[in-house]
């Protein structure tokens, strides 16, 4: 058969270096199941409009469903996208005078957008319940070290002792406000365009409630124009991605520079570790490395998407064929990272005495020193900063009579005098001390991060409860879809 779309206008084909060039093909297998799904729905939406009759129905319904079965591999490659391909393929098992009849009310631009939306919507669904499990992971692991101490850092300089489930609550805390961006974009990607059209919608009396509804959608994309042309949905979307990656960059970084030597806080598990070719003693953080590199991956297609979208005019455009690989790229690094870090994090090793060693290491207790002067004397803040920072030139831990001699330099008298005491600079320098006193709301205390573990925990209870909610809506919608498509099958 000759080729269903160019036979008309166009008098010759393209070679095989045009078609290469124009052909999405290779990026189409993304969308093929999404595809026949819009083809059911559409043709069972035209029967009950009564724009085509119900035997035609039938058959093309049965063609379709064959061709589903054969799979993508048995559709003919030569064409320039899987739409028409696979239009041809129908064609060819139940004739053009039925299968012709398909197309009617749509243009690939409402189906190719359609796709994509029902495929985007399907891998959004799944890195929601992958950020989940890695959210699981973190608070599972955080549950057992909320008495952890470690070195916190600021500048990657020791900074303050914290412990080490206060710091994987700052990461979790960063991937929830991730699951509500996807779950925002997920509200927008639900959105169905079939029946634009072109863009100027068709004068077929169409019902794109009904198709909407069969394939699951929350609610229309109106505006015909709009509904074609935009892809900003793809835009917002790999945006969240790139802002998932560079959290799990900071993550990965901050687990590469850990499983050193010089820091030996972590030894990530053999699975997720590789050796060297020629150096035997080597157990390299391989994983985490290319976690931290794949977020160039996804920032990159965040780029090209906005890019490939910018000026574009109204209304559709061959540009935006080039945007699709470029979510699909977005959408597989993101996935595999997400998945990869759970694994990391659920399965590395603690060493949890190498974290206490540091705790204190660089005088980590010199703010709570400072705070416990201010305390303790009613001198300012800013005072109490000067002698502590005059302290920290030494090489040890200070003692009260040390105190004594930079505080009479400065204030021309002693703290001791003003109330400070031994038993209040040993507690004020003890990291354990330091821990428990910050206890106020997003602090590092046990108590406090055992009250935060359980909240986040409850949390995710409700974002796991939300994403089945909407699996089991778009569920319901293609059961109700598949069995319309077995009565119209059967002539009802």
């Amino acid at each position: 058969m000759s080729n269903i779309l160019r036979r008309g206008r166009l008098s010759s084909s393209p070679d095989e270096d045009i078609l290469n060039f124009t052909s999405s093909m290779s990026a189409d297998k993304w969308i093929f199941e999404a595809d026949i799904l819009v083809d059911l729905a559409h043709t069972v939406m035209l029967k009950e409009q009564g724009i085509i009759k119900a035997d035609d129905c039938s058959k093309i319904l049965k063609g379709l469903l064959a061709v589903k079965e054969d799979g993508i591999e048995k559709l003919d490659h030569s064409y320039e996208d899987i739409h028409i391909s696979l239009e041809s393929r129908l064609i060819d098992l139940v004739g053009e005078e039925t299968g012709g009849r398909m197309h009617s009310g749509r243009s690939r631009n409402d189906e190719v957008a359609t796709c994509i939306r029902i495929r985007l919507r399907d891998e959004l669904l799944s890195i929601m319940e992958e950020l989940a499990g890695l959210r699981s992971a973190l608070l599972n692991r955080a549950s057992v070290h909320t008495e952890t101490l470690m070195p916190g850092f600021t500048h990657l300089q020791h900074a303050q002792p914290t412990t080490f489930a206060h710091h994987l609550l700052a990461h979790e805390g960063a991937l929830a406000r991730d699951s509500d961006r996807v779950t925002d974009a997920f509200t927008r990607v639900n959105k169905s365009p079939l029946g634009a059209a072109a863009f100027a919608s068709t004068g077929f009396d169409l019902n794109r409630e009904r198709t909407a509804s069969l394939l699951g959608f929350g609610s229309l994309l109106e505006n015909s124009m709009d509904a074609v042309s935009s892809r900003d949905f793809l835009i917002e979307t790999a945006s969240a991605f790139a802002n998932i990656m560079v959290n799990l960059s900071r993550m990965a970084e901050e687990l590469v520079i850990w499983s050193t030597p010089e820091f030996g806080f972590v030894e990530l598990h053999d699975s997720y570790s590789s050796t060297s070719s020629i150096m035997p003693q080597k157990k390299n953080p391989d994983t985490a490395e290319l976690i931290r590199g794949k977020v160039g991956t996804v920032i990159g297609s965040l780029m090209a998407l906005l890019t490939i979208c910018k000026a574009l005019p109204l209304s559709y455009n061959r540009d935006l064929q080039e945007a699709t690989p470029n979510m699909w790229r977005s959408v597989e690094a993101t996935r595999s990272a997400v998945r990869i870090m759970t694994g990391i994090i659920g399965s590395m090793k603690v060493n949890t005495d190498a974290m206490a060693t540091q705790s204190t290491a660089g005088f980590t207790t010199a703010t709570e020193l400072a705070d416990t002067m201010v305390r303790a004397t009613g001198i300012p803040f800013r005072t109490a900063h000067q002698i502590v920072g005059v302290l920290a030139r030494g090489t040890g831990i200070p003692t009260l009579k040390e105190i004594d001699a930079v505080s009479s330099d400065i204030l021309g008298a002693g703290l001791s005098e003003r109330g400070l005491t031994e038993e209040m600079v040993k507690d004020a320098l003890d990291p354990v001390s330091n821990i428990r006193r910050r206890r106020i709301i997003g602090g590092p205390s046990p108590d406090e991060t055992g009250r935060a573990i359980s909240m986040h925990i409850g949390e995710l209870e409700e974002v796991r409860y939300r994403i089945n909610v909407l699996n089991g809506s778009i569920e319901n919608s293609l059961k109700e879809l598949f069995d319309t498509v077995e009565k119209c099958m059967e002539g009802n």
